[in-house]
């Protein structure tokens, strides 16, 4: 046989080889793992990327890497993959970068390879422009390899820190994520949980036991509607695994690769010319009287579809993003539904964050009020309302993005101010007639400025009701704030959306520039 010939017999009976080692690890470490896996209620690492990228396009890197450790029983259980797979791959043919840990291996820990493979597509997301989506089912640093799992770790944050604002983060919870593991979603622009199967927090339920002597569950601690409804650590929570999936596809359908291009558009049939004639009867022109504010936005935007960031938690504020003529906005809305829509402290961040982030990422705002202005109490001082108010004003003077308020009913004191006013920087400021802008409500600046007149007439309440008529229609008539220049029109509810398409057009090509600087230092 001629060397030739041997060569190509040996290079088949390496690809052959190859072959099986790419099956093996495709495969995982054992059916009774993914057996277990699946009795849990969850899919496998493979099934998830599947369901999250287009079909077909995922390329994997690193496969067949394995860790170098030794000690604990460790240099006899070395697998393919160290428990993680990435790669990258396409969602709507967008370039998309993944992470996925494997709870069959190693219950997901991570170690010092581990890491390293997550480093690597990090740098290559961040390196490329593309997102980077990390699907989380780990049980924290690998143990066996002590301080080297810890530092992985802080590669990670120093990598989410160094992308933030640049690409697109979203990090999905689905299955637990403990101790400083859960810091790396808190880094990320959002954070998607299922229930049932998906826990986040520091400490654990028993060491929260042994230290406090309280009794909870991991769900009860840590699960996805503690997050999503009262700690705010999450933006969504999902029934089952594939909504979900399908849902982080729908998410980043409206975000742009990075922060030097634009969201893709996507032109429908929804006419951009169409009147809201609903809305003449949807707001009661009494600003006492709620509404659903959500009703409002899906009869404006573009097939009465949105996707609300943080819906069940600070519900008095909508923040959500939506198309307006096929162009991704970013809408903030009071939700008089909600505690009046008054802006608190929860709210304040909530908001904060989403104008940040659409400020990153070049979606314009789209800003509509009706709001009666902070919500007064001890708890809200004592919290520091005054700092995480600060932190909305700050979001919104700093942003740079095409921005436009627009005014419904109510627009009272410092939250008229914050929620962006002309004074802060907003580029086009509307309001229907049914507007109210004043420093308060009739009631009580009619009680402050003439309170010595009301207390010496004969009839103080009539006085009163005569005193709180005068300040209505000298102060706060609908027209007063377009007379000062605050207002730049104030239109037709049933133009709003043809008002607020004609405007984004004339913006779209906005260019602010901020003060150089390194960074500012926004309040905490």
């Amino acid at each position: 046989m001629t060397a030739s010939k041997r060569f190509f017999k040996g290079a088949r009976r390496r690809a052959v080889e190859l072959q099986a080692l790419h099956e093996r690890a495709r495969h995982g470490p054992s059916d009774r793992a993914t057996q277990v896996q699946q009795d849990k209620g969850k899919l496998t690492v493979r099934e998830r990327i599947d369901l999250l990228l287009d079909a077909g396009s995922f390329t994997e890197v690193e496969q067949l890497r394995r860790h170098s450790a030794t000690g604990f029983g460790l240099e006899a259980n070395k697998p393919y993959t160290d428990g993680v797979i990435t790669g990258w791959g396409t969602v709507e043919g967008r370039t998309v970068f993944v992470y996925a840990h494997d709870f069959r291996i190693f219950g997901g820990a991570l170690g010092e390879a581990h890491a390293m493979k997550i480093h690597k597509v990090m740098d290559m997301a961040l390196s490329t422009g593309a997102p980077l989506v990390s699907l989380n089912d780990g049980a924290g640093a690998r143990i066996q390899e002590g301080v080297c799992a810890l530092a992985g770790y802080g590669g990670i944050f120093r990598r989410n820190a160094h992308a933030s604002g640049v690409i697109p983060q979203i990090s999905v919870m689905l299955g637990p994520c403990a101790g400083g593991a859960a810091y790396s979603p808190a880094l990320t622009d959002f954070v998607f949980m299922v229930r049932g199967t998906s826990q986040m927090f520091i400490t654990g339920p028993d060491v929260v036991r042994a230290v406090t002597g309280e009794e909870i569950t991991h769900d009860g601690l840590g699960g996805a509607d503690v997050h999503a409804g009262t700690s705010g650590v999450a933006h969504f929570a999902y029934d089952e695994e594939e909504t979900c999936l399908a849902e982080v596809r729908y998410l980043l359908a409206m975000l742009p690769s990075n922060n030097r291009e634009n969201p893709p558009d996507h032109p429908g049939q929804d006419p951009a010319d169409r009147r809201n004639d609903a809305l003449l009867d949807l707001v009661p022109a009494d600003g006492t009287r709620p509404y659903d504010m959500r009703k409002v936005i899906e009869e404006l935007v573009d097939d009465g579809e949105l996707l609300e960031i943080h819906e069940h938690w600070a519900k008095n504020v909508i923040c959500a993003l939506a198309r307006l003529d096929g162009q991704v906005v970013g809408i903030i809305a009071n939700q008089p539904q909600n505690l009046a829509g008054v802006l608190d402290i929860e709210a304040s961040e909530k908001t904060a964050r989403f104008v940040q982030m659409c400020d990153a990422f070049n979606i314009p705002l789209v800003t509509l009020l009706d709001v009666p202005g902070f919500l007064p109490g001890v708890d809200q001082e004592h919290g520091g309302i005054i700092r995480h108010g600060a932190k909305l004003l700050y979001a919104y003077c700093n942003a740079t993005v095409p921005r436009i308020s627009l005014i419904l009913r109510k627009a009272y004191g410092g939250a008229y101010i914050v929620m962006d006013s002309q004074s802060i920087g907003a580029d086009l400021t509307y309001a229907w007639p049914t507007n109210e802008i004043a420093v308060m409500g009739a009631e009580g600046a009619a009680g402050v400025i003439f309170r010595k007149q009301i207390a010496a007439a004969d009839d103080p309440d009539a006085e009163r009701a005569a005193m709180v008529k005068e300040y209505q229609d000298e102060l706060m008539h609908p027209y007063y704030a377009a007379e000062h220049g605050l207002v730049d029109d104030v239109i037709d509810p049933a133009a709003t959306r043809q008002v607020l398409i004609r405007s984004l057009a004339m913006l779209r090509t906005k260019h602010a520039d901020l003060p150089s600087r390194k960074h500012g230092n926004p309040p905490q």
